[in-house]
């Protein structure tokens, strides 16, 4: 079993493996990984039902397919986020070689809330455009957590990507185990 670095914050980030389970860590960024292609197929479905009802000037399908979006939003992306910036995020910061990369991605959590947030107070044409701005910020984004920040954690001897992204259902899609909840907090993305 592993034991925490010192400075951890609370949960299974910063976890340090002292015998890293090396194929246990491909099967997770696997299952993080899948996870990511699910929710972007699921916003850019949510996307399009928003165009599809905006082109036909349904203006109630386009007003509930907007509300269906957003509440996706709320509901999955922002939870999935938070969790990486606790369980992912936090753990890779401390390396200098991703200190940069995981700043970067903070402020793309930032970006995809105050897009959010636009997103809410519009209708219309307004609305499919930021809708699209947001599901291809959330593509770039994911990306890099794919290329960059999951294979970066797997190749840290001394880091545990499967203990990190243990019961989360957030990060991988799969039901938590019964027991381990855990709070959505962060001092880097707000919802409020």
């Amino acid at each position: 079993m592993g034991t925490y670095a010192a400075g951890a914050i609370e949960g299974n980030a910063g976890m340090v493996n002292e015998s890293k389970d090396a194929t246990g860590d491909r099967h997770a960024q696997a299952a993080v990984e899948q996870h990511h292609a699910q929710m972007l197929q699921r916003m850019k479905h949510l996307t399009d039902l928003l165009a599809d009802a905006v082109q036909e000037r349904d203006a109630s399908a386009a007003h509930d397919a907007k509300n269906t979006l957003v509440e996706w939003c709320e509901n999955e992306l922002l939870p999935h986020a938070l969790a990486e910036e606790k369980f992912l995020y936090a753990m890779a910061r401390e390396r200098p070689e991703a200190s940069m990369l995981v700043t970067g991605m903070l402020v793309e959590h930032r970006t995809i809330v105050n897009t959010l947030e636009e997103l809410r107070s519009l209708s219309d044409v307004r609305a499919v455009a930021v809708a699209t701005a947001l599901e291809r910020l959330f593509a770039l984004h994911l990306e890099k957590e794919n290329q960059l920040l999951l294979p970066f954690i797997v190749e840290q001897p001394d880091l545990s990507l499967v203990a990190a992204v243990q019961g989360l259902h957030e990060l991988t899609g799969e039901l938590q185990a019964e027991g381990s909840g855990h709070s959505h907090t962060t001092t880097e993305t707000r919802l409020d």
